[in-house]
């Protein structure tokens, strides 16, 4: 199979923010998503930076194509206000997280009208029906099509910072999991969902695809539902492993942490260097660790099995990455990863507001709903 890589230019970024809809009243999913997109696309001067997902609770606000976080940032505030007010007479609020407090799967209703999404749950059922999850994409523009897969395999060494530094999905239908991050390790059910092959070329990844299409598990590369995954259409490699971020601050970080990533990567190959990559069970063991224990995670850092708390990598990440980050405009954003840690990841804080009030978790989604508005 042939796939085209579209043409992007380099270190170019782009943002997809899943945002669930509450109750003002109640604190519990809404499915007031159709009339607050209807209300909303009146505001905008380009009506699909706000989409439908696959559950009528859920909106996605979509950037255009950004040189700088900052950039990106601002518009994303814009638009999210902009929502905000269209949810506001609907007695709708926003918040965002990986899952939900206390919101039960069973009784959220798909978004009708949809094959795509009608199509994904007859064939995924009961599995499909439990994706009560929300995430948060980045796109980052690959000037070479064949930079996209080495790139993928060098950032699944980073899939453990990502996962610790986003994750926001301690509950589950009213439990605590005990997990930093629940949406992780339900996303994975999925078919095709998780974590990716490594590949050697981008011919291997087309090969993949060809199989996949011919057997039926997907109808096309928009159906992959990896973790990390080249972006053809977008001429982008996607990263997907974050739950659900709470905050704007926290978008503009873990943003700035994957362009500077990604651009490093690609430095690296245009000076004649081969990428490291990890072993697929290290790289396994590492997203369940940060999906476990979140900032609290001791992560495999090397093929040699070297560990090392997550939140100790992170912080030297940061000044090893400080003149990429200078260079493309989002050094204040990259450093914010500081304060995270200083401040702590929204699981912990969610876990911290449901002690301080007894364990209800309604507290908590009126934080969550606070924590957003707040952010922009």
């Amino acid at each position: 199979m042939d796939i085209r890589f579209s043409e992007s230019a380099p270190s170019t970024i782009g943002v997809e923010w899943e945002l669930p809809l509450v109750d003002r009243a109640t604190g519990d999913l809404t499915p007031r998503a159709p009339a607050v997109l209807a209300a909303v696309r009146e505001r905008l001067d380009d009506p699909d930076r706000v989409t439908e997902e696959l559950l009528t609770n859920t909106v996605e606000v979509v950037t255009g194509v950004h040189d700088s976080v900052g950039g990106a940032t601002r518009e994303l505030s814009g638009i999210i206000g902009e929502v905000i007010d269209a949810a506001d007479p609907l007695d709708a609020q926003l918040m965002c997280s990986g899952t939900h407090p206390f919101a039960q799967w069973d009784q959220q209703e798909i978004t009708p009208d949809s094959e795509h999404y009608t199509t994904l749950i007859d064939r995924t059922r009961w599995w499909g029906r439990q994706m009560l999850i929300w995430g948060v994409h980045v796109h980052v523009g690959i000037d070479d099509r064949d930079k996209a897969v080495p790139i993928m395999n060098a950032m699944l060494g980073y899939v453990p910072h990502l996962q610790a530094f986003t994750a926001s999905s301690p509950f589950w239908a009213g439990t605590d999991t005990g997990y930093a991050s629940n949406r992780a390790l339900m996303f994975q059910q999925l078919p095709t969902g998780g974590l990716p092959p490594q590949l050697g070329a981008w011919a291997n990844f087309e090969e993949v695809v060809g199989d996949l299409v011919h057997t039926g598990v997907i109808d096309g590369v928009k159906d992959l539902r990896w973790d990390i995954r080249p972006s053809p259409g977008w001429g982008t490699l996607e990263n997907r492993v974050s739950d659900g971020i709470s905050t704007l601050h926290e978008v503009g970080a873990v943003t700035a942490l994957v362009q500077c990533l990604v651009t490093e990567s690609s430095d690296r190959i245009d000076a004649g260097e081969t990428l490291p990559a990890m072993q697929p069970w290290f790289v396994r063991e590492n997203k369940w660790r940060a999906a476990r224990y979140g900032m609290d995670a001791e992560i495999i850092t090397n093929v040699a099995g070297d560990e090392r708390l997550v939140t100790d990598e992170v912080h030297d990440l940061v000044a090893r990455l400080d003149p990429v980050a200078e260079r493309l405009g989002c050094q204040e954003e990259l450093h914010h990863l500081d304060t995270m840690i200083e401040r702590g990841a929204s699981y912990q804080r969610q876990l911290a507001v449901a002690q301080e009030n007894g364990g209800d978790l309604r507290a908590v989604v009126q934080h969550l709903v606070g924590e957003l508005r707040d952010s922009l």
